[in-house]
C-alpha cells in the first residue's frame, strides 16, 4: 500500500498475522469474547485509526468497544507505528481518560461519517453508548468525548 491508498477493506491495512495477533489481545483481555467479535472490533479500531491519520484537527473519538481494539493495536508498537507511517504524515496518539458521561453522540457520528468518507463501511453496532454492554463487554476503560478527543499531531521533522 502506497500513502495516500487504502486498501478496500480495513482488514488489510495490516498483515493477517498481525491483525490475528491483535485479536488475540482483544480476546486475552475479554476472556468469554468470540473471535468473530474481537475481529470486528479490530476491525473498527484500523478504521478508526485510518479516520484520524487523515483528519488531522478534526476531533474524532472511539466508542469504548473500539477502543478496545485501538489498546490491542497500541499494544503490538511496532505493528501500530507501521501503520501510522503507511498511513501518511499523522502518527495517531492515545490520550486515556475515563468517564462515562463523555459519551458524546456527535462525535461519533463525526468519526463514523470520517470512516465513510474513506471507502469503510462503520459496524454501527461497536459505534453505540459505553454502557450499553449488550453487544460486547470490554475491558477498556476509555471514553474520549469530548475534551478528550483524538487529534493526530504531525510526524516532528528532524533536522
Amino acid at each position: 500500500m502506497s500513502v495516500g491508498q487504502l486498501p478496500v477493506v480495513a482488514r488489510g491495512l495490516i498483515p493477517d498475522e498481525r491483525f490475528a495477533s491483535c485479536r488475540g489481545t482483544v480476546m486475552d483481555a475479554n476472556p468469554d469474547m468470540s473471535q468473530e467479535m474481537a475481529g470486528r472490533i479490530v476491525e473498527e479500531a484500523l478504521k478508526f485509526v485510518a479516520a484520524c491519520s487523515r483528519n488531522p484537527g478534526v476531533g474524532l473519538a472511539p466508542s469504548r468497544i473500539v477502543d478496545d481494539g485501538w489498546h490491542a493495536l497500541l499494544l503490538h508498537t511496532a505493528v501500530y507505528a507501521e501503520l501510522c507511517e503507511e498511513l501518511g504524515e499523522n502518527f495517531v496518539h492515545h490520550f486515556p481518560g475515563y468517564d462515562p458521561t463523555n459519551y458524546d453522540p456527535a462525535i461519533l457520528e463525526r468519526t463514523r461519517q470520517a470512516i465513510t468518507d474513506l471507502g469503510y463501511v462503520p459496524d454501527v453496532e461497536l459505534w453505540g453508548d459505553p454502557s450499553d454492554e449488550t453487544l460486547a463487554a470490554v475491558a477498556a476503560q476509555c471514553q474520549h468525548a469530548p475534551e478528550c478527543t483524538i487529534r493526530p499531531m504531525p510526524k516532528p521533522e528532524w533536522p
